[in-house]
Order: structure tokens, then C-alpha cells, then sequence
């Protein structure tokens, strides 16, 4: 009878034991977690990159400001296999000459092209944006990021409609 009193005891005390080594074993591997930290940013260094602008870094009064006439274009109705297109008009409304570097699409279907000339301040220029309803239905929302030597260096332009 004393073997099975003593049971429960035994028990007690082995679950504490394991959840005092669990604590323990958690500290420990906070530690290794901040080690490991520690030596990954040893042997990874941050770059100094002075073309792009860090977050404590003021914004350059002289930088080109691209603005967009609109943001936005609703083509509304689309019929399907059919191209359509939109021509987004841009002015520079900084003090230093724009130039676009890039412009990406969310998807395959959608295309754009733009000025390639930098833009003076003051001046403007044309983004056109080509959608391909080839194989698409129903509505549509598309983005293009536009990447120029702004601040902040990218610009969304977004594209809608119904294809129906």
C-alpha cells in the first residue's frame, strides 16, 4: 500500500522537475537565439547604399516629385480577347530631372510603357498601360509600379474593370 501513496508524490514531483528543465532549457536557447543572432549579424553586415534612403534619413527637398494626373482608371465594360489601353499623364513637380527606371505589372496581362527621357521639372510625360483580356472574366484590378528616382522611390497606378 505504501508504494502506490507514494505514487502521486512521485508523480508531483517529476512533473515539477520537468517544467523547472523546461524553463531552464527555454532560457537557455533564448540565449543560443541571441547568439546565433549576434554572429548573423557579424557575418552579414548592413551596406551603406547611398541611393537608397533609410528611414531616419530626411527626405531631399531637391528630389524630382513624380505626380500622376490620376491614380486610377475604371475601363468599366471590356469586351473579352480584346486590348484595351489607358495613357496616364505625369508631371514633375520637383526641382531636379525625373527619370522612370522601371515600370512592373502585377500580372502578365497588363503592360505598360512610359517616357523614357528624364523628364525636366515642371515637364510631363506618359505612362500608357495595355490590358489583354485574353482568358479573363468578370473584374478586374491590376497595379503598376512605377520605380523612378523619386522619394519613395516607387509610385502604384491601378487599372479596373468588367470583362464580361
Amino acid at each position: 500500500m505504501l508504494r502506490h501513496a507514494a505514487y502521486p508524490l512521485l508523480l508531483t514531483a517529476t512533473l515539477l522537475l520537468g517544467c523547472n528543465r523546461d524553463k531552464t532549457t527555454e532560457a537557455g536557447t533564448q540565449g543560443m537565439n541571441a547568439d546565433a543572432a549576434a554572429a548573423d549579424a557579424k557575418a552579414n553586415p548592413t551596406i551603406d547604399n547611398p541611393n537608397v534612403a533609410s528611414d531616419t534619413e530626411a527626405p531631399n527637398p531637391n528630389a524630382p516629385v513624380l505626380t500622376f494626373a490620376e491614380s486610377q482608371f475604371d475601363f468599366g465594360d471590356i469586351q473579352p480577347d480584346s486590348k484595351v489601353h489607358h495613357t496616364f499623364k505625369f508631371t514633375n513637380t520637383g526641382k531636379t530631372p525625373l527619370l522612370i527606371a522601371d515600370a512592373t505589372a502585377s500580372c502578365g496581362c497588363t503592360t505598360p510603357s512610359w517616357t523614357k527621357e528624364p523628364i525636366a521639372p515642371g515637364s510631363t510625360g506618359e505612362m500608357e498601360v495595355q490590358f489583354d483580356s485574353r482568358g479573363k472574366q468578370g473584374l478586374i484590378s491590376k497595379q503598376v509600379s512605377v520605380r523612378a528616382n523619386t522619394q519613395p522611390g516607387i509610385t502604384t497606378i491601378y487599372i479596373k474593370g468588367n470583362i464580361k
